[in-house]
């Protein structure tokens, strides 16, 4: 089943998606593509995995972490299918990553693997935006990187009983596929990483949590289109505009083109100098023995 929230004559309203239609409660019916969409959750916390896709840590060249690592995204980041995605006119490397996003369903703290499942609601479609201008300055936290206002897009509905193994992952803009990835190249499965938040952090319902990327993620311009379409999800479609440059440019770090903004916005096409670590290629290479990829390199 997939869940929806639309603004309806006026009012967010929770509908459910029968083929092209959506219906809402009451019984009022409207054409899916005609609808202004919202978040299909309200999270109260955006938790984010960096590196999960094989093909991404390849990209970089780098070696597969131990453990998943995260960062965080306010609320206030929120977008849904259909948003504006602002690119401040200071800034100039704005990327897309397609992803698939979790929903909780129950509060999940100290569970165990074993059980992970129990705590989902669903899934849905996540493009998790970064402004990569200020890279070099949020590397820890990528607050800024990837927190600033309509830079995470979910959408367009939360759907229930989707199997999360073999699906295909895909992001486009204006058309021309950019990634083409696959559930199936993701180091640790959904269940995994709800297990791991929830062994320090309480989850609650409608938190979300983002899995991480494939390979070639790259910027864009205003004007783009640009389409996460998961397998059994949907498509989550936004564009991107031109907003203003902060009003003031005398305090904080400023965006900037260093080597590490540029080799990240930009991934292969500009490889970072230096001695690389090697790609973990099979699952004796990874330095923690807990540690269960579940790829085949």
């Amino acid at each position: 089943m997939e869940f929806r929230r639309i603004l309806l004559e006026g009012n967010e309203v929770e509908v459910i998606r029968e083929g092209a239609t959506l219906v809402a409660a009451d019984g009022r019916r409207v054409e899916a593509e005609s609808a202004v969409h919202l978040p299909p959750v309200r999270p109260t916390k955006i938790l984010c995995c960096h590196l999960n896709h094989v093909s991404r840590v390849r990209e970089f060249g780098v070696g597969l972490p131990p453990a998943p690592t995260w960062f965080q995204k306010p609320v206030s980041a929120l977008n849904a299918h259909g948003g504006a995605v602002v690119r401040p006119a200071n800034c100039r490397y704005l990327n897309y990553e397609g992803e698939v996003a979790i929903v909780i369903g129950r509060t999940a703290r100290n569970i165990a693997l074993a059980d992970a499942a129990e705590y989902i609601h669903g899934y849905t479609v996540a493009n998790d935006f970064g402004l990569h201008d200020f890279r070099d300055t949020d590397a820890g936290s990528m607050l800024r990187v990837k927190g600033a206002d309509t830079l995470c897009p979910i959408g367009p509905g939360l759907v229930t009983d989707w199997s999360f193994t073999g699906k295909a992952l895909r992001t486009s803009v204006n058309g021309e596929v950019r990634q083409d990835g696959s559930t199936d190249e993701m180091a640790w499965d959904m269940h995994y990483l709800v297990t791991d938040l929830a062994r320090l952090i309480t989850l609650v319902p409608g938190d979300v949590i983002l899995t991480g990327t494939p390979a070639f993620s790259r910027p864009v311009e205003p004007g783009d289109v640009v389409t996460v379409e998961v397998e059994g999800l949907g498509a989550l479609t936004n564009h991107v505009v031109a907003g203003p440059a902060p009003v003031s440019d005398e305090v904080g770090a400023q965006p900037t083109a260093t080597e590490e903004v540029l080799s990240t916005a930009l991934g292969g096409d500009w490889p970072l100098r230096g001695e690389r670590r090697p790609v973990a290629t099979d699952r004796s290479q990874l330095p923690h023995p807990r540690v269960r990829p579940r790829y085949e390199a």
